[in-house]
């Protein structure tokens, strides 16, 4: 039936590594906020609506104001969710709604939120299983963590307890440690799970089964063969709205240091032992900390900052007029950098990273360029091309190799085409959302696709370097809105005879 929790055609919920989600609360703090409209609730609904959810599951919102709340996550799943509105998997899961009013530093609601968990184990005799979600500001990640252990809510009697931090995880390296102590210091390290969105969508996940899965790729994922890899996200929309959050953070910290590093590490690493959260931590660690930026920084980083131009036809403004940035504002919308990889199979290979705001067009890929041929047919060289593997994160994501091939007629005429696997069309049901895995994940104890804190930290200590070089050269060049970015970012690849993929 639609919606039956913890059931999917008839067999219990169990992961690929052989976990159960077992019977569990779900505690989101800040349960009103957008992330948790969004994109938390919507995901929790579509794992109720295809039979994902463990039995006896309880979802207990703590939030200042709790007042028609129901109506409002009604809206936030109909507009958001990925799987159609069903009225009955709704009331079925409003049953398990449960609201606790109060601020953060309010200890009695804390007590009281403790109260409420303490009665839904006893009503269906759970075994006090909880997860706290904090989708909080950083700032009050301390404060809460303080009250949950306060109350007693992080020494499990029986059952697990377990948390989830969203990013960003710290603002450098000294904070994302002190942020780590904070965590640990009220729940053991395996019990904190570090969400980044990036590692649940089904592209990414495939980057490693597409190397390690197929055989006739690992002898020519190497510098004999690979000339660069360049990492993109890109995104057509501004920050209209976000000054409180996006003003004095940057580019660089939003999504490089977090989401692209990742896909670094998981490009380059080696093969771990096992593919479990362990193993191939263990492998991101080894990569992260060979990874240093290559220099002299002023040639090879870039940044910017969106001016007014236009998005649809229509005109945009700039950063500075946007509502909440000061006209001074020397935060960055546009990050470019180069990175190297100092082990034997990376040596040479200059990694090309960047990331933009109000660009030409919304789009997230590794592109792994192979060395072009030396040798060989004579069309072949006259060509002038490379063999491309892209990794398309988003919005359509799949997997295309680009190769030369003869034009018909006369002559040996190559041109580049493409070999393309889509995966919305290659597979039956279409991919969940990347908060719908995870989520299920924690749910389950699997944490594979959640940074580790050692992680974070060489993430951090590869880009305060740069951060620390930006902040003493002025001002981010100016770029015009739905452009490609500043003319600074083609200069870092320009001087070593290369070009970005066109956005």
């Amino acid at each position: 039936m639609a919606g039956a929790f913890g059931r999917v055609g008839g067999e219990v919920l169990v992961g690929e590594a052989g976990l159960v989600a077992e019977p569990a609360s779900l505690v989101i703090f800040g349960i009103t906020g957008d992330l948790s409209r969004k994109k938390l609730v919507p995901a929790i609904y579509d794992l109720a609506n295809t039979g994902q959810l463990p039995p006896d599951f309880d979802l207990v919102g703590f939030a200042r104001d709790g007042s028609n709340l129901e109506d409002r996550l009604r809206e936030s799943v109909i507009a958001h969710a990925r799987t159609p509105f069903d009225p009955l998997v709704w009331k079925s899961l409003m049953t398990r709604l449960h609201v606790v009013e109060g601020s953060f530093a309010e200890t009695t609601a804390f007590e009281r939120l403790a109260a409420v968990l303490a009665d839904l184990d006893c009503r269906s005799g759970k075994p006090g299983n909880y997860v706290f979600y904090l989708s909080v500001p950083p700032s009050v990640f301390a404060t809460v963590c303080d009250q949950i252990a306060a109350t007693g809510l992080n020494r499990p009697v029986r059952g697990w307890r377990r948390v989830v931090v969203e990013k960003p995880f710290g603002n450098d390296l000294p904070s994302s440690r002190a942020l780590g102590a904070a965590l640990e210091q009220v729940f053991s390290p395996d019990s904190i799970y570090r969400i980044d969105h990036y590692l649940g969508k089904e592209t990414v996940q495939n980057i490693l089964a597409m190397r390690f899965a197929n055989g006739m790729f690992e002898p020519l994922w190497n510098n004999r063969h690979i000339d660069h890899v360049q990492i993109t996200m890109a995104e057509n929309v501004g920050v209209t709205g976000r000054a409180g959050y996006y003003d004095g953070v940057g580019a660089a910290r939003d999504v490089i240091q977090n989401h692209l590093l990742q896909l670094l590490a998981l490009i380059a690493m080696e093969e771990p032992v096992t593919f479990d959260a362990e193993g191939i931590a263990a492998e991101k660690v080894k990569i992260l900390s060979a990874t240093e930026l290559l220099g002299p920084l002023e040639h090879t980083s870039a940044r910017g900052q969106y001016g007014p131009g236009v998005d649809g036809g229509l005109p945009v403004p700039g950063l500075t007029d946007e509502i909440g940035f000061p006209p001074d504002s020397t935060t960055e919308t546009f990050a470019a950098l180069t990175v190297g990889i100092t082990t034997r199979r990376w040596a040479g290979v200059p990694f090309y990273i960047r990331t933009g705001k109000r660009l030409a067009r919304r789009t997230t890929e590794i592109a792994v360029t192979f060395t072009p041929p030396s040798h060989g047919s004579a069309a072949a060289r006259v060509a002038g091309f490379s063999n491309v593997l892209v990794f398309r994160v988003q919005p359509d994501d799949g997997i295309e190799l680009h190769i030369g091939a003869k034009r018909p007629g006369g002559g040996m005429n190559i041109q580049p085409v493409s070999l393309g696997m889509d995966f919305r069309s290659v597979f039956d049901h279409p991919a969940p959302e990347a908060y719908e895995r995870l989520i299920c994940d924690v749910l389950r104890g699997d944490a594979t696709l959640f940074p580790r804190q050692d992680e974070v930290e060489c993430s951090w200590r590869i880009i305060d370097p740069l951060l620390e070089h930006w902040a003493e050269h002025g001002r981010p060049d100016v770029y015009v809105a739905g452009s490609a970015g500043p003319a600074s970012a083609d200069r870092v690849l320009a001087q070593a005879g290369r070009a970005w993929r066109s956005l």
